[in-house]
């Protein structure tokens, strides 16, 4: 038999009980997944020219301001004005 991972609430699907607010309805992971693919790709190339650290901390901001509205090219353009000469900030400190 088959058994549901989440129990059926009267008012929707299935919620996800680790979610903050009850009400809200559980996302599906395959979806997410497919939004990030690309920028994953992206960053696994940019860390073949650059350092680990600052690949993960580029898709790291491009992944927060996607998350924020903007889509990715957009979100990379941003991340890529905040970049001198391939550093970030912090980076130009050590």
């Amino acid at each position: 038999m088959f058994r549901q991972p989440y129990p059926m609430h009267h008012y929707g699907p299935m919620t996800n009980p680790y979610m903050t607010n009850p009400h809200m309805l559980m996302m599906d992971p395959h979806h997410f997944l497919m939004m990030v693919r690309p920028l994953v790709e992206y960053g696994l190339k940019e860390a073949e020219f650059t350092n680990k650290r600052h690949a993960m901390t580029e898709v790291a901001l491009i992944a927060y301001l996607m998350g924020m509205g903007y889509d990715m090219h957009r979100a990379h353009r941003i991340v890529e004005s905040w970049e001198i000469d391939e550093k970030f900030p912090y980076e130009r400190m050590e």
